[in-house]
């Protein structure tokens, strides 16, 4: 049995330059484990522009190649070429999750076709992906392959956060880009839990979204005095725990600030040393590509800043931690994980430059999924 798929590849070069292709690749027969998944549903999150795009400059982008084998060329700007010299000379496959149906497999798997399954991996975005059945998750009767291609990054983060929070002792949570479909997953999983929660966003219209959720505390990081609304946030809260998307610029320490505020407010002697609460940042995105800014002196000296990753936390948290919050996201995935798209798109017309834009804008309520089979 012979099989060729498409696949779209991100490749960086030498001259400072990113390209975006679709491969043709032949795919071997299946192990007697292995199954193979014709992909009708495949989400494009932020960590998956990480890889497809990483620091490059998506104004510059030029569209090249042929007729039904798109092309795009990007510059990456010097100061950033740094953090992809790693990757230099390598065609690396994109996407992160995706859905679809068994269409093949091997000897020992012949009882998965026509299944429809959910998996995480890389290399999502194809029209066909060979994969280990163990590596696969059998999607609910009655689920959508779109509903079902977001059973991990952002669930399993959200859960991964308030699972974070419990184990370091926090009661309270601060996050930003609080108005994403993680951050809305968040707010879903506090407010059921228990759980106060700080949002952060950037516009008035995020605000009301969240406080249509039934959200409590929502700041708007572009007000003139979003730093008072932060502190009185924090301070109501008691939040000591911080969970960062944005990554640059001066957010992550005016938020650790704002802890620190709301600690001294309950301290009842003063020490030069600020408070004796152990403030805690985990910055798990990069919206904001530029230097973090960290005013240390301002946060006395029990804090920490370090970074958060789901597949590092699911490794420590373990195999029983892990089957539990699963087992929460299949139970909850049409409810607190319902994730809603606004743009279906094919395979190609990823690589169209208006709509990889698009896409590549981030913009909170526009959420794109690609499916395969469109084109």
């Amino acid at each position: 049995m012979t099989l060729t798929t498409r696949e779209l590849r991100s490749l960086v070069d030498e001259d400072g330059g990113l390209t975006l292709t679709l491969e043709d690749v032949v795919l071997g027969d299946p192990a007697p484990d292995e199954i193979v998944v014709r992909i009708e549903a495949a989400p494009i999150n932020p960590s998956d522009l990480g890889l497809l795009l990483g620091p490059a400059d998506a104004a510059s982008v030029r569209a090249e190649g042929a007729e039904g084998r798109p092309r795009l060329r990007f510059d990456i700007p010097q100061a950033r070429r740094g953090g992809v010299a790693g990757r230099i000379g390598q065609s690396l496959a994109v996407g992160n999750e995706g859905a679809g149906t068994v269409v093949a497999a091997g000897d020992q798997a012949k009882d998965w076709i026509g299944r429809r399954v959910g998996m995480i991996g890389g290399g999502m975005y194809v029209d066909l992906k060979k994969i280990r059945t163990r590596d696969a998750l059998p999607i609910p009767e009655g689920v959508t392959a779109a509903q079902g291609a977001a059973l991990t990054v952002n669930p399993m983060t959200a859960l991964g956060f308030v699972e974070t929070a419990r184990a370091e002792g926090h009661s309270a949570i601060v996050h930003t880009a609080a108005a994403s479909s993680l951050g809305q997953m968040l707010q879903r999983i506090c407010a059921c839990d228990g759980i106060p929660l700080v949002n952060i966003v950037r516009s008035d219209d995020q605000v009301r979204l969240l406080r249509d959720m039934g959200a409590t505390h929502v700041v708007n990081s572009r007000d003139e005095d979003f730093g008072t609304q932060l502190v009185d946030a924090v301070t109501e809260t008691g939040a000591t725990i911080a969970f960062d998307a944005i990554g640059g610029g001066a957010l992550g320490g005016d938020i650790m600030r704002a802890m620190e505020k709301g600690a001294v407010n309950r301290m009842t002697e003063y020490s030069r040393y600020g408070s004796a609460q152990f403030k805690q940042l985990y910055v798990y995105g990069a919206l904001d590509p530029s230097p973090m800014v960290l005013d240390r002196l301002a946060f006395g000296f029990q804090w920490s800043v370090s970074g958060w990753l789901l597949t590092p936390f699911l490794q420590k948290a373990g195999a029983e931690t892990t089957a539990r919050l699963r087992k929460r996201v299949f139970d909850e995935l049409t409810t607190t994980f319902a994730t809603r798209y606004t743009r279906t798109i094919g395979l190609a017309e990823a690589l169209k430059p208006e709509v990889l834009q698009a896409y590549e804008r981030k913009a909170t309520g526009e959420k794109f999924l690609i499916d395969p089979t469109l084109n």
